[in-house]
């Protein structure tokens, strides 16, 4: 005889606080699962999404990073004339040849406190550079002028930094630089930059050389053709990458960090929270031996026993799994930042909910139930007839 699936619920029923307590402590520890999880995809999701299938980034071999990273004139028109580069009307390449550099600005702060320095990029393009990242749109003011000091800033910057607002001018290597315009790149890594003429911006910081190439393929089944026309020219020196994943590249050495610690902070708060489960379980098995009996003189077997402890252990968790994914799904409203490991500039991101962590977040929740819940259920299959029905 199987015990009913209703028997299982209705004792979680019955004992509403203890149940409440338990599975209140499930959903932190899945809470705080999840939220490390959807962090590592929201900062993933946003330096992915900030390249596109069809372009390339050419930077120095070995340098790992734009802002490390440093092409010459003439290797840059080499990269130009490939035939894998396509071409725009009039027969102009697609390609993009950029400077990036750092510099520090001061957060907004509440007025009385100490100043917040921070990394922020300066990325030097022009219209071409534009045309390529079709997802940053200016969204106020105008786009910058060439051979002018004016710059365009993301509107995330203009929010979070002092003096970084539409009409406002920042100063940075050695010029005034005016604001004219703001722009949003949906929610890419580009929305952590500030934007200037290449030129310009390569004159001011005394550069005579570009940081990175960005073109157009031609052809987007041609990536692998292009790699080896660059990296095997040995004039050049440089490596080829396609943009979303060079920018999936940049992401790793800060994923792995929020991976491991997060992870850890998780199997730790998890053993509390199988203890507390446990406990219960141990509880209930305590409070209910002259019912357990009893099924057991009706003609449940033992395994009928473990089977509806163990269920009543897993609903208990999943319970408590629902609620932690619940309240971790509002983090989606919270934007954060941090610094980048691979450029040292600061990078805004937000927490980002998937199915895959929707389901690994409750068979995480799942397992936990199992582990507190398996000893309670052995020990109440194993519990004999004659003296469980003594305790009536």
């Amino acid at each position: 005889m199987q015990v009913p699936l209703g028997y299982s619920l209705r004792n979680l029923a019955v004992r509403k606080m203890t149940t409440a307590l338990t599975a209140g402590g499930m959903a932190l520890v899945v809470f705080v699962f999840a939220a490390v999880l959807m962090l590592d995809a929201g900062l993933k999701q946003t330096l992915v999404d900030t390249g596109e299938d069809d372009n390339v980034v050419v930077i120095r071999r070995s340098a790992g990073s734009e802002v490390a990273s440093n092409v010459e004139r003439v290797p840059a028109a080499i990269v130009e004339s490939l035939p894998q580069v396509a071409l725009g009307a009039g027969g102009q390449p697609l390609i993009s040849k950029e400077s990036v550099v750092l510099i520090t600005l001061n957060k907004r702060v509440a007025e009385g406190q100490a100043p917040r320095p921070s990394n922020v990029i300066i990325r030097g393009v022009d219209a071409m550079g534009l045309y390529l990242r079709p997802q940053v749109k200016i969204v106020a003011g105008r786009m910058f002028r060439p051979g002018v000091a004016e710059i365009v800033v993301a509107r995330s910057i203009a929010q979070r930094f002092e003096s970084a607002g539409l009409g406002e001018s920042l100063r940075f290597g050695g010029r005034e630089w005016r604001i004219v315009g703001l722009f949003d790149a949906g929610e890419s890594g580009f929305d952590s930059e500030i934007w200037g003429d290449a030129e310009q911006l390569m004159q001011s910081f005394r550069r005579q050389v570009y940081s990175s190439l960005i073109f157009r393929l031609a052809d987007p089944s041609a990536f692998a053709e292009a790699k080896e026309a660059i990296e095997s020219d040995p004039r050049l020196m440089l490596e080829a990458l396609r943009e979303r994943d060079f920018y999936a590249e940049q992401s790793e050495t800060l994923s792995a960090f929020i991976r491991i610690l997060g992870l850890s902070l998780s199997v730790v708060f998890s053993l509390a929270a199988i203890i507390g489960a446990m406990i219960t379980m141990y509880a209930s098995v305590a409070n209910r031996t002259a019912e357990i009996g009893t099924l057991r003189a009706l003609g449940f077997r033992r395994r009928s026993i473990l089977v509806a402890f163990m269920l009543e252990s897993l609903f208990l968790a999943l319970l408590g799994g629902g609620a932690g994914i619940l309240a971790a799904s509002l983090l989606q409203l919270v934007t954060l930042s941090t610094t980048n490991f691979k450029s040292f500039s600061e990078l805004a991101f937000g927490f980002s909910m998937t199915p895959a962590i929707v389901v690994q977040s409750l068979l995480f929740a799942l397992a936990m139930g199992f582990v507190g819940g398996v000893l309670p259920a052995v020990r109440a299959a194993r519990m004999n007839i004659v003296d469980a029905l003594r305790s009536v």
